[in-house]
């Protein structure tokens, strides 16, 4: 269903499990975990194909992200809490170099150790792609204009050694 709205021209699509929120894992996460992983990997595999057969894969971004990263323990001691230091998500398309690991954590995956890359600066990044200019891109809220990337506050930058090639839709 994704890729036939990407192929009708609509120009953002969100997909999420049938489960709702399912990736938080506070407990149960050796019995869950795994459940997940084999509800999603197949139809996150077959979009990307999909789109790519079509020829549709340069000019779309896929973003594969939860809501947080996760902690290397839990308090209940079946699961990760959440992690605001560190977290995971892939990129796929859209001019993004393939099989690109881009930052690193410490062993236990607490922190970010090497090339953080934020959210803020995946905004910016994301938006690089797709042709607009992050630092431009206001909008009032609150009583005062703001961007996707807060750059003013947060430094966002692109992430330049993760592109192939520039995307404009």
């Amino acid at each position: 269903m994704a890729r036939r709205r990407v192929e009708s021209g609509v120009r953002f699509v969100q997909v999420f499990s049938a489960k709702g929120q399912p990736w938080d894992h506070h407990s149960g996460l050796r019995e869950n975990l795994p459940i997940m992983c084999a509800a999603t990997d197949l139809p996150s595999t077959g979009l990307i194909k999909d789109l790519k057969s079509r020829g549709l894969l340069d000019s779309t971004v896929v973003l594969w992200a939860g809501e947080f990263g996760r902690m290397p323990v839990a308090q209940g001691g079946t699961g990760r809490d959440h992690n605001k230091r560190a977290g995971s998500l892939w990129l796929a398309g859209g001019g993004f170099k393939g099989g690109t690991i881009h930052g690193e954590t410490d062993d236990v995956g607490f922190t970010v150790v090497k090339d953080r890359f934020s959210m803020p600066d995946m905004f910016a990044t994301i938006l690089h792609q797709l042709g607009l200019d992050h630092r431009k891109l206001k909008f009032k809220h609150s009583g005062r204009f703001e961007n996707a990337s807060d750059d003013v506050v947060t430094g966002a930058h692109i992430h330049r050694d993760i592109i192939q090639s520039r995307m404009y839709i």
